[in-house]
Protein backbone atom coordinates (compact mmCIF):
# COMPACT_ATOMS: atom_id res chain seq x y z
CA UNK A 1 0.00 0.00 0.00
CA UNK A 2 1.27 3.46 -0.82
CA UNK A 3 1.86 5.54 2.29
CA UNK A 4 0.54 9.05 2.65
CA UNK A 5 3.87 10.77 2.16
CA UNK A 6 4.51 8.95 -1.11
CA UNK A 7 1.09 9.90 -2.41
CA UNK A 8 1.52 13.52 -1.40
CA UNK A 9 4.69 13.77 -3.49
CA UNK A 10 2.68 13.12 -6.66
CA UNK A 11 2.07 16.60 -8.14
CA UNK A 12 -1.25 15.47 -9.62
CA UNK A 13 -2.54 14.65 -6.15
CA UNK A 14 -1.56 17.77 -4.20
CA UNK A 15 -4.50 19.85 -3.04
CA UNK A 16 -5.97 21.58 -0.04
CA UNK A 17 -7.48 19.19 2.54
CA UNK A 18 -11.21 18.75 2.76
CA UNK A 19 -13.00 20.05 5.83
CA UNK A 20 -15.93 18.14 7.35
CA UNK A 21 -19.30 19.51 6.29
CA UNK A 22 -21.68 20.65 9.00
CA UNK A 23 -24.79 21.24 6.92
CA UNK A 24 -27.73 18.95 7.59
CA UNK A 25 -29.57 19.17 4.27
CA UNK A 26 -29.04 19.73 0.58
CA UNK A 27 -30.87 22.47 -1.35
CA UNK A 28 -33.36 21.23 -3.90
CA UNK A 29 -35.94 23.92 -4.60
CA UNK A 30 -35.73 25.43 -8.11
CA UNK A 31 -34.85 28.81 -6.66
CA UNK A 32 -31.87 27.21 -4.94
CA UNK A 33 -30.45 25.57 -8.04
CA UNK A 34 -28.34 28.36 -9.49
CA UNK A 35 -25.49 27.62 -11.85
CA UNK A 36 -22.43 27.77 -9.67
CA UNK A 37 -20.00 30.09 -11.45
CA UNK A 38 -17.15 29.54 -9.03
CA UNK A 39 -17.82 26.14 -7.48
CA UNK A 40 -15.22 25.14 -4.91
CA UNK A 41 -13.85 21.73 -5.84
CA UNK A 42 -11.63 20.39 -3.07
CA UNK A 43 -9.85 17.12 -3.70
CA UNK A 44 -7.38 14.79 -2.03
CA UNK A 45 -6.03 11.26 -2.34
CA UNK A 46 -4.95 9.19 0.64
CA UNK A 47 -4.14 5.61 1.40
CA UNK A 48 -7.33 3.56 1.71
CA UNK A 49 -8.28 3.11 5.35
CA UNK A 50 -10.97 0.41 5.16
CA UNK A 51 -13.12 2.04 7.83
CA UNK A 52 -16.41 0.24 8.35
CA UNK A 53 -18.74 3.20 8.68
CA UNK A 54 -19.55 6.17 6.52
CA UNK A 55 -18.91 9.02 8.95
CA UNK A 56 -16.70 7.59 11.70
CA UNK A 57 -13.28 9.15 12.37
CA UNK A 58 -10.37 7.36 10.72
CA UNK A 59 -6.67 7.21 11.44
CA UNK A 60 -3.70 6.23 9.35
CA UNK A 61 -1.13 3.66 10.39
CA UNK A 62 0.82 6.31 12.30
CA UNK A 63 -2.22 7.21 14.38
CA UNK A 64 -2.66 10.64 12.82
CA UNK A 65 -6.16 11.89 12.17
CA UNK A 66 -7.32 11.90 8.54
CA UNK A 67 -10.00 14.33 7.44
CA UNK A 68 -12.88 12.50 5.74
CA UNK A 69 -14.85 14.02 2.87
CA UNK A 70 -18.22 13.63 4.54
CA UNK A 71 -21.17 13.19 2.19
CA UNK A 72 -24.58 14.19 3.53
CA UNK A 73 -27.30 11.56 3.27
CA UNK A 74 -30.80 12.76 2.41
CA UNK A 75 -33.87 10.79 1.40
CA UNK A 76 -35.22 11.77 -1.99
CA UNK A 77 -38.33 13.95 -1.67
CA UNK A 78 -41.48 13.32 -3.66
CA UNK A 79 -41.96 15.51 -6.73
CA UNK A 80 -38.38 16.75 -6.61
CA UNK A 81 -37.25 19.42 -9.08
CA UNK A 82 -35.31 18.19 -12.13
CA UNK A 83 -36.78 14.68 -12.02
CA UNK A 84 -36.91 13.43 -15.60
CA UNK A 85 -39.53 11.15 -17.10
CA UNK A 86 -38.46 7.49 -17.17
CA UNK A 87 -36.58 7.71 -13.91
CA UNK A 88 -38.24 4.58 -12.49
CA UNK A 89 -37.87 0.84 -13.03
CA UNK A 90 -39.38 -0.19 -16.38
CA UNK A 91 -39.81 -3.95 -16.04
CA UNK A 92 -43.47 -4.78 -16.73
CA UNK A 93 -43.55 -8.25 -15.18
CA UNK A 94 -43.82 -10.14 -18.46
CA UNK A 95 -41.49 -12.88 -19.73
CA UNK A 96 -40.43 -10.97 -22.86
CA UNK A 97 -36.71 -10.41 -23.38
CA UNK A 98 -35.78 -7.35 -21.38
CA UNK A 99 -32.80 -5.56 -19.92
CA UNK A 100 -32.31 -2.36 -17.96
CA UNK A 101 -29.02 -0.59 -17.41
CA UNK A 102 -27.90 2.41 -15.32
CA UNK A 103 -24.78 4.58 -15.60
CA UNK A 104 -23.27 7.05 -13.12
CA UNK A 105 -20.08 9.07 -13.57
CA UNK A 106 -18.06 11.24 -11.18
CA UNK A 107 -15.14 13.28 -12.58
CA UNK A 108 -12.30 14.77 -10.54
CA UNK A 109 -10.68 17.50 -12.68
CA UNK A 110 -7.84 18.12 -10.22
CA UNK A 111 -6.21 14.78 -11.07
CA UNK A 112 -7.92 14.11 -14.42
CA UNK A 113 -9.60 10.94 -13.21
CA UNK A 114 -13.16 9.68 -13.57
CA UNK A 115 -15.16 6.85 -12.03
CA UNK A 116 -17.95 5.29 -14.12
CA UNK A 117 -20.41 3.01 -12.29
CA UNK A 118 -22.48 0.71 -14.50
CA UNK A 119 -25.28 -1.62 -13.40
CA UNK A 120 -27.24 -3.98 -15.64
CA UNK A 121 -30.17 -6.33 -15.13
CA UNK A 122 -31.10 -9.09 -17.60
CA UNK A 123 -34.47 -10.80 -17.96
CA UNK A 124 -35.77 -10.10 -14.43
CA UNK A 125 -38.82 -12.31 -15.03
CA UNK A 126 -36.40 -15.11 -14.13
CA UNK A 127 -34.64 -14.49 -10.82
CA UNK A 128 -32.11 -17.26 -11.45
CA UNK A 129 -30.66 -19.26 -14.32
CA UNK A 130 -33.36 -20.90 -16.45
CA UNK A 131 -34.14 -24.56 -16.05
CA UNK A 132 -34.24 -26.85 -19.11
CA UNK A 133 -38.02 -26.72 -19.04
CA UNK A 134 -37.99 -22.92 -18.98
CA UNK A 135 -35.48 -22.82 -21.84
CA UNK A 136 -37.75 -25.12 -23.87
CA UNK A 137 -40.70 -22.82 -23.16
CA UNK A 138 -39.08 -19.38 -23.51
CA UNK A 139 -35.87 -20.02 -25.43
CA UNK A 140 -32.35 -19.37 -24.28
CA UNK A 141 -32.11 -16.40 -21.91
CA UNK A 142 -29.29 -14.82 -19.98
CA UNK A 143 -30.19 -13.87 -16.43
CA UNK A 144 -28.63 -11.97 -13.59
CA UNK A 145 -27.28 -8.67 -12.39
CA UNK A 146 -23.89 -7.08 -12.97
CA UNK A 147 -21.95 -4.17 -11.46
CA UNK A 148 -18.82 -2.82 -13.07
CA UNK A 149 -16.69 0.29 -12.57
CA UNK A 150 -14.24 1.91 -14.95
CA UNK A 151 -12.10 4.00 -12.62
CA UNK A 152 -8.83 5.84 -12.10
CA UNK A 153 -6.07 5.09 -14.62
CA UNK A 154 -8.53 3.07 -16.74
CA UNK A 155 -8.51 0.24 -14.23
CA UNK A 156 -11.61 -1.91 -13.96
CA UNK A 157 -13.65 -4.00 -11.53
CA UNK A 158 -16.67 -6.23 -12.16
CA UNK A 159 -18.96 -8.39 -10.06
CA UNK A 160 -21.79 -10.46 -11.53
CA UNK A 161 -24.43 -12.91 -10.37
CA UNK A 162 -26.69 -15.07 -12.53
CA UNK A 163 -29.37 -14.50 -9.88
CA UNK A 164 -31.23 -11.23 -9.47
CA UNK A 165 -33.37 -12.08 -6.45
CA UNK A 166 -31.55 -9.51 -4.32
CA UNK A 167 -32.00 -6.66 -6.81
CA UNK A 168 -34.64 -4.03 -6.04
CA UNK A 169 -36.05 -1.32 -8.27
CA UNK A 170 -39.50 -0.87 -6.75
CA UNK A 171 -39.01 1.27 -3.67
CA UNK A 172 -40.91 2.70 -0.75
CA UNK A 173 -41.11 6.42 -0.06
CA UNK A 174 -41.98 7.60 3.45
CA UNK A 175 -45.19 9.62 3.68
CA UNK A 176 -44.12 11.16 7.00
CA UNK A 177 -46.79 9.39 9.07
CA UNK A 178 -45.15 6.03 9.51
CA UNK A 179 -46.70 4.88 6.25
CA UNK A 180 -45.04 3.94 2.99
CA UNK A 181 -46.21 4.14 -0.57
CA UNK A 182 -44.81 2.07 -3.46
CA UNK A 183 -43.15 4.28 -6.06
CA UNK A 184 -41.81 3.10 -9.42
CA UNK A 185 -41.33 6.60 -10.76
CA UNK A 186 -38.03 7.54 -9.10
CA UNK A 187 -34.43 6.82 -9.94
CA UNK A 188 -33.71 4.33 -7.14
CA UNK A 189 -32.22 0.86 -7.21
CA UNK A 190 -29.93 -1.45 -5.34
CA UNK A 191 -28.65 -5.01 -5.11
CA UNK A 192 -26.80 -7.27 -2.69
CA UNK A 193 -24.15 -9.68 -3.91
CA UNK A 194 -23.23 -10.82 -0.39
CA UNK A 195 -24.99 -9.85 2.87
CA UNK A 196 -23.25 -9.42 6.17
CA UNK A 197 -23.29 -12.56 8.34
CA UNK A 198 -26.80 -13.46 9.54
CA UNK A 199 -28.28 -10.36 7.88
CA UNK A 200 -31.12 -10.15 5.37
CA UNK A 201 -30.47 -8.22 2.12
CA UNK A 202 -32.48 -4.98 1.92
CA UNK A 203 -35.29 -4.57 -0.62
CA UNK A 204 -35.45 -0.78 -0.53
CA UNK A 205 -33.37 2.30 0.28
CA UNK A 206 -32.08 2.28 3.86
CA UNK A 207 -29.89 4.71 5.86
CA UNK A 208 -26.13 4.42 5.17
CA UNK A 209 -25.13 2.94 8.53
CA UNK A 210 -27.87 0.30 8.29
CA UNK A 211 -26.73 -0.52 4.76
CA UNK A 212 -23.16 -1.08 6.01
CA UNK A 213 -24.40 -3.36 8.79
CA UNK A 214 -26.49 -5.49 6.41
CA UNK A 215 -24.57 -5.50 3.11
CA UNK A 216 -21.03 -6.81 2.68
CA UNK A 217 -20.99 -6.53 -1.12
CA UNK A 218 -23.60 -4.56 -3.02
CA UNK A 219 -24.84 -1.02 -3.54
CA UNK A 220 -27.77 1.38 -3.31
CA UNK A 221 -28.27 4.52 -5.37
CA UNK A 222 -30.82 7.34 -5.53
CA UNK A 223 -30.72 10.76 -7.25
CA UNK A 224 -29.09 12.17 -4.11
CA UNK A 225 -27.07 9.31 -2.65
CA UNK A 226 -24.78 6.51 -3.87
CA UNK A 227 -22.88 3.97 -1.77
CA UNK A 228 -21.56 0.47 -2.15
CA UNK A 229 -18.79 -2.07 -1.99
CA UNK A 230 -17.87 -4.71 -4.57
CA UNK A 231 -15.02 -7.11 -5.27
CA UNK A 232 -13.74 -8.29 -8.63
CA UNK A 233 -14.98 -11.81 -9.35
CA UNK A 234 -12.14 -12.81 -11.69
CA UNK A 235 -14.15 -13.03 -14.89
CA UNK A 236 -12.17 -10.35 -16.77
CA UNK A 237 -8.87 -10.83 -18.56
CA UNK A 238 -9.18 -7.85 -20.91
CA UNK A 239 -8.34 -4.98 -18.55
CA UNK A 240 -6.13 -4.16 -15.58
CA UNK A 241 -8.30 -4.76 -12.54
CA UNK A 242 -8.57 -3.57 -8.98
CA UNK A 243 -9.64 -6.17 -6.44
CA UNK A 244 -12.02 -4.05 -4.36
CA UNK A 245 -13.91 -0.77 -4.52
CA UNK A 246 -15.93 1.08 -1.87
CA UNK A 247 -17.70 4.41 -2.16
CA UNK A 248 -20.17 6.83 -0.62
CA UNK A 249 -21.11 10.22 -2.01
CA UNK A 250 -24.03 12.62 -2.08
CA UNK A 251 -25.14 14.59 -5.14
CA UNK A 252 -26.81 17.93 -5.75
CA UNK A 253 -28.50 17.82 -9.18
CA UNK A 254 -27.90 20.90 -11.33
CA UNK A 255 -29.36 19.79 -14.69
CA UNK A 256 -31.94 17.14 -15.55
CA UNK A 257 -32.85 17.00 -19.24
CA UNK A 258 -34.38 20.39 -20.00
CA UNK A 259 -34.31 24.01 -18.91
CA UNK A 260 -33.77 24.56 -15.19
CA UNK A 261 -37.10 25.53 -13.63
CA UNK A 262 -39.13 23.87 -16.42
CA UNK A 263 -40.72 20.45 -16.79
CA UNK A 264 -37.99 18.00 -17.77
CA UNK A 265 -38.08 16.12 -21.08
CA UNK A 266 -37.92 12.49 -22.16
CA UNK A 267 -34.64 12.09 -24.03
CA UNK A 268 -36.19 10.27 -26.99
CA UNK A 269 -39.56 12.05 -27.12
CA UNK A 270 -42.94 11.13 -25.71
CA UNK A 271 -43.13 7.80 -27.60
CA UNK A 272 -40.45 6.46 -25.25
CA UNK A 273 -43.32 5.76 -22.85
CA UNK A 274 -44.21 2.78 -25.06
CA UNK A 275 -42.19 -0.31 -26.10
CA UNK A 276 -41.36 0.93 -29.61
CA UNK A 277 -38.06 2.15 -31.09
CA UNK A 278 -36.17 0.10 -28.51
CA UNK A 279 -33.81 0.28 -26.76
CA UNK A 280 -34.83 3.47 -24.98
CA UNK A 281 -32.42 5.98 -23.52
CA UNK A 282 -32.96 8.57 -20.80
CA UNK A 283 -30.46 11.06 -19.42
CA UNK A 284 -31.58 11.31 -15.80
CA UNK A 285 -29.11 13.94 -14.61
CA UNK A 286 -27.09 15.78 -17.27
CA UNK A 287 -25.08 17.48 -14.58
CA UNK A 288 -24.66 17.48 -10.82
CA UNK A 289 -22.12 18.20 -8.08
CA UNK A 290 -21.06 15.29 -5.86
CA UNK A 291 -19.25 15.17 -2.52
CA UNK A 292 -17.79 12.11 -0.85
CA UNK A 293 -15.15 9.45 -1.32
CA UNK A 294 -14.20 6.44 -3.44
CA UNK A 295 -11.73 3.76 -2.32
CA UNK A 296 -10.03 2.21 -5.32
CA UNK A 297 -7.92 -0.68 -4.03
CA UNK A 298 -5.30 1.06 -1.85
CA UNK A 299 -6.17 4.67 -2.73
CA UNK A 300 -8.94 6.78 -1.30
CA UNK A 301 -10.18 9.68 -3.45
CA UNK A 302 -12.02 12.41 -1.55
CA UNK A 303 -13.82 15.16 -3.43
CA UNK A 304 -16.19 18.06 -3.00
CA UNK A 305 -18.50 19.40 -5.76
CA UNK A 306 -17.10 16.97 -8.33
CA UNK A 307 -19.02 17.08 -11.67
CA UNK A 308 -21.32 14.07 -12.02
CA UNK A 309 -23.79 12.52 -14.47
CA UNK A 310 -26.35 9.69 -14.76
CA UNK A 311 -28.39 7.96 -17.47
CA UNK A 312 -30.19 4.70 -18.19
CA UNK A 313 -31.26 2.32 -21.00
CA UNK A 314 -33.99 -0.30 -21.19
CA UNK A 315 -35.79 -2.52 -23.69
CA UNK A 316 -35.53 -5.76 -25.60
CA UNK A 317 -31.84 -5.43 -26.46
CA UNK A 318 -28.96 -3.08 -27.22
CA UNK A 319 -28.60 -1.40 -30.64
CA UNK A 320 -26.79 -3.23 -33.44
CA UNK A 321 -23.94 -0.76 -32.94
CA UNK A 322 -23.64 2.62 -31.25
CA UNK A 323 -21.44 5.57 -30.25
CA UNK A 324 -21.53 8.00 -27.35
CA UNK A 325 -19.74 11.06 -25.91
CA UNK A 326 -20.32 12.71 -22.53
CA UNK A 327 -18.51 15.49 -20.68
CA UNK A 328 -19.06 17.72 -17.63
CA UNK A 329 -15.54 19.16 -17.27
CA UNK A 330 -14.74 22.11 -19.56
CA UNK A 331 -12.27 24.95 -19.99
CA UNK A 332 -13.45 28.25 -21.43
CA UNK A 333 -16.89 28.52 -19.80
CA UNK A 334 -18.08 30.32 -16.70
CA UNK A 335 -20.39 27.92 -14.88
CA UNK A 336 -21.53 24.34 -15.17
CA UNK A 337 -21.65 22.87 -18.69
CA UNK A 338 -22.97 19.41 -19.58
CA UNK A 339 -22.75 17.66 -22.94
CA UNK A 340 -24.24 14.34 -24.02
CA UNK A 341 -24.14 13.09 -27.62
CA UNK A 342 -24.80 9.67 -29.00
CA UNK A 343 -26.49 7.52 -31.57
CA UNK A 344 -26.94 4.03 -32.84
CA UNK A 345 -28.35 1.61 -35.35
CA UNK A 346 -31.59 0.35 -33.87
CA UNK A 347 -34.15 -2.15 -35.09
CA UNK A 348 -37.54 -0.87 -36.23
CA UNK A 349 -40.48 -2.62 -34.53
CA UNK A 350 -42.42 -5.14 -36.59
CA UNK A 351 -40.19 -4.83 -39.65
CA UNK A 352 -37.87 -7.81 -39.22
CA UNK A 353 -34.22 -6.95 -39.80
CA UNK A 354 -34.88 -3.34 -40.75
CA UNK A 355 -32.70 -0.83 -38.91
CA UNK A 356 -32.48 2.96 -38.74
CA UNK A 357 -29.91 5.52 -37.66
CA UNK A 358 -30.76 7.61 -34.62
CA UNK A 359 -28.66 10.31 -32.95
CA UNK A 360 -28.92 13.39 -30.73
CA UNK A 361 -26.86 16.07 -29.01
CA UNK A 362 -27.85 17.80 -25.78
CA UNK A 363 -26.01 20.73 -24.19
CA UNK A 364 -26.86 22.41 -20.87
CA UNK A 365 -25.34 25.79 -20.05
CA UNK A 366 -26.48 28.75 -17.98
CA UNK A 367 -29.69 26.95 -16.97
CA UNK A 368 -30.70 26.55 -20.64
CA UNK A 369 -31.07 23.29 -22.57
CA UNK A 370 -29.90 23.27 -26.21
CA UNK A 371 -31.48 20.23 -27.85
CA UNK A 372 -30.48 18.81 -31.24
CA UNK A 373 -32.66 15.84 -32.21
CA UNK A 374 -33.99 14.44 -35.49
CA UNK A 375 -37.44 15.92 -34.92
CA UNK A 376 -36.23 19.52 -34.67
CA UNK A 377 -33.32 19.49 -37.10
CA UNK A 378 -30.45 17.45 -38.51
CA UNK A 379 -27.73 15.52 -36.69
CA UNK A 380 -24.64 14.31 -38.59
CA UNK A 381 -21.63 12.30 -37.45
CA UNK A 382 -18.37 10.67 -38.43
CA UNK A 383 -17.15 8.08 -35.92
CA UNK A 384 -14.08 5.90 -36.39
CA UNK A 385 -13.87 2.33 -35.08
CA UNK A 386 -11.78 3.96 -32.35
CA UNK A 387 -10.11 7.27 -31.55
CA UNK A 388 -12.19 9.93 -33.33
CA UNK A 389 -15.76 11.19 -32.91
CA UNK A 390 -17.18 14.17 -34.82
CA UNK A 391 -20.72 15.56 -34.59
CA UNK A 392 -22.50 18.50 -36.15
CA UNK A 393 -26.12 19.50 -35.80
CA UNK A 394 -28.57 22.32 -36.17
CA UNK A 395 -32.11 22.91 -35.00
CA UNK A 396 -34.88 25.16 -36.18
CA UNK A 397 -36.92 25.28 -33.01
CA UNK A 398 -36.61 29.01 -32.44
CA UNK A 399 -36.61 32.32 -34.29
CA UNK A 400 -33.06 31.58 -35.40
CA UNK A 401 -31.02 28.47 -36.14
CA UNK A 402 -28.75 27.02 -33.48
CA UNK A 403 -25.70 25.05 -34.56
CA UNK A 404 -23.23 22.89 -32.69
CA UNK A 405 -20.02 21.11 -33.66
CA UNK A 406 -17.94 18.89 -31.45
CA UNK A 407 -14.96 16.64 -31.91
CA UNK A 408 -13.27 14.14 -29.63
CA UNK A 409 -9.83 12.65 -30.25
CA UNK A 410 -8.01 10.19 -28.02
CA UNK A 411 -4.75 8.25 -28.13
CA UNK A 412 -5.88 6.23 -25.13
CA UNK A 413 -6.33 2.58 -26.18
CA UNK A 414 -9.67 2.36 -24.36
CA UNK A 415 -11.02 -0.30 -22.03
CA UNK A 416 -13.48 -3.05 -23.06
CA UNK A 417 -16.66 -3.04 -20.99
CA UNK A 418 -19.48 -5.53 -20.60
CA UNK A 419 -23.04 -4.98 -21.76
CA UNK A 420 -26.19 -7.16 -21.64
CA UNK A 421 -26.18 -8.54 -25.19
CA UNK A 422 -29.03 -10.51 -26.77
CA UNK A 423 -26.64 -13.11 -28.19
CA UNK A 424 -24.33 -13.88 -25.28
CA UNK A 425 -25.59 -12.10 -22.18
CA UNK A 426 -23.29 -9.94 -20.04
CA UNK A 427 -20.30 -9.82 -22.40
CA UNK A 428 -17.60 -7.41 -23.64
CA UNK A 429 -19.46 -5.42 -26.28
CA UNK A 430 -18.07 -1.89 -26.16
CA UNK A 431 -14.90 0.10 -25.53
CA UNK A 432 -14.61 3.29 -23.45
CA UNK A 433 -12.21 5.99 -22.42
CA UNK A 434 -12.46 8.94 -20.04
CA UNK A 435 -9.41 10.66 -21.54
CA UNK A 436 -10.83 12.20 -24.71
CA UNK A 437 -9.66 15.63 -25.91
CA UNK A 438 -12.82 17.51 -26.85
CA UNK A 439 -13.56 20.78 -28.60
CA UNK A 440 -17.11 22.14 -28.84
CA UNK A 441 -18.60 25.25 -30.38
CA UNK A 442 -22.26 26.26 -30.04
CA UNK A 443 -23.56 29.32 -31.84
CA UNK A 444 -26.55 31.00 -33.42
CA UNK A 445 -26.86 31.28 -37.18
CA UNK A 446 -28.93 33.91 -38.90
CA UNK A 447 -31.30 32.84 -41.66
CA UNK A 448 -29.11 34.60 -44.25
CA UNK A 449 -26.42 32.06 -43.39
CA UNK A 450 -24.11 34.38 -41.46
CA UNK A 451 -22.80 33.51 -38.02
CA UNK A 452 -24.46 35.14 -35.05
CA UNK A 453 -23.86 35.03 -31.33
CA UNK A 454 -21.36 32.46 -30.03
CA UNK A 455 -22.91 30.71 -27.01
CA UNK A 456 -20.07 28.33 -26.12
CA UNK A 457 -16.52 27.79 -27.35
CA UNK A 458 -14.93 25.29 -24.96
CA UNK A 459 -12.44 22.45 -24.65
CA UNK A 460 -11.87 19.49 -22.35
CA UNK A 461 -9.30 16.75 -21.80
CA UNK A 462 -11.73 14.60 -19.79
CA UNK A 463 -14.42 13.60 -22.29
CA UNK A 464 -15.88 10.12 -21.93
CA UNK A 465 -16.31 8.38 -25.29
CA UNK A 466 -17.53 4.97 -26.38
CA UNK A 467 -18.13 2.75 -29.38
CA UNK A 468 -20.11 -0.47 -29.12
CA UNK A 469 -21.63 -3.33 -31.04
CA UNK A 470 -20.60 -3.81 -34.61
CA UNK A 471 -19.22 -4.66 -36.97
CA UNK A 472 -16.92 -1.59 -37.10
CA UNK A 473 -14.97 -2.06 -40.32
CA UNK A 474 -14.50 1.59 -41.18
CA UNK A 475 -15.56 5.14 -40.28
CA UNK A 476 -19.31 5.37 -39.73
CA UNK A 477 -20.67 8.42 -41.49
CA UNK A 478 -24.33 9.19 -41.05
CA UNK A 479 -27.05 11.78 -40.89
CA UNK A 480 -30.44 11.50 -39.29
CA UNK A 481 -33.56 13.51 -39.85
CA UNK A 482 -36.96 11.96 -39.48
CA UNK A 483 -39.67 12.11 -42.17
CA UNK A 484 -42.03 15.05 -41.70
CA UNK A 485 -44.91 12.79 -40.60
CA UNK A 486 -42.85 11.13 -37.86
CA UNK A 487 -41.31 14.48 -36.90
CA UNK A 488 -44.75 16.03 -36.50
CA UNK A 489 -45.91 13.14 -34.31
CA UNK A 490 -42.87 12.98 -32.03
CA UNK A 491 -42.65 16.75 -31.88
CA UNK A 492 -46.18 17.10 -30.52
CA UNK A 493 -46.22 18.64 -27.01
CA UNK A 494 -47.73 15.51 -25.46
CA UNK A 495 -47.59 15.37 -21.67
CA UNK A 496 -47.70 11.59 -21.25
CA UNK A 497 -47.32 11.75 -17.48
CA UNK A 498 -50.20 14.21 -17.26
CA UNK A 499 -52.42 12.00 -19.42
CA UNK A 500 -51.78 8.92 -17.30
CA UNK A 501 -52.46 10.86 -14.11
CA UNK A 502 -56.11 10.65 -15.18
CA UNK A 503 -55.87 6.85 -15.31
CA UNK A 504 -52.85 5.86 -13.19
CA UNK A 505 -53.64 2.15 -13.43
CA UNK A 506 -52.75 2.36 -17.16
CA UNK A 507 -49.45 4.16 -16.57
CA UNK A 508 -46.47 2.32 -18.10
CA UNK A 509 -43.82 1.13 -15.63
CA UNK A 510 -40.91 3.49 -14.99
CA UNK A 511 -42.49 6.66 -16.40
Amino acid sequence: MENLSAISRNPCLNSSPLRPKTATALPFSPAELPIRKNSRRDFSVKAALNSNTINSPAVNKNGDGVVIAEPIYERTPRNRPLRTPHSGFHFDGTARKFFEGWYFKVSIPECRQSFCFMYSLENPAFSKKLSRLEEAQYGSRSTGFGAQILGADDKFICQFSEESKNFWGVVNISLGLGEVEPDRDEFMLGSTFAPQKNMKPPKREIPPQEFNSRVLEGFQVTPLWHQGSIRDDGRNDFAEIVKTARWAYSTRPVYGWGNVGSKQKPTAGWLAAFPVFEPHWQICMAGGLSTGWIEWDDKRYEFKNAPSYSEKNWGGGFPRKWFWVQCNVFKGADGEVALTAGGGLRQLPGLGDTFENAALIGVHYGGVFYEFVPWNGVVSWEVDPWGHWFFSAENEAYAFIEQVELEVITKDPGTPLRAPTTESGFSPACKDTCFGDLTMRLWEKRYDGTAGKVILDVTSDMAAAEVGGGPWFSTWRGKTRMPDLVTNVIGLPVDVEGLFSLAPFLKPPGL
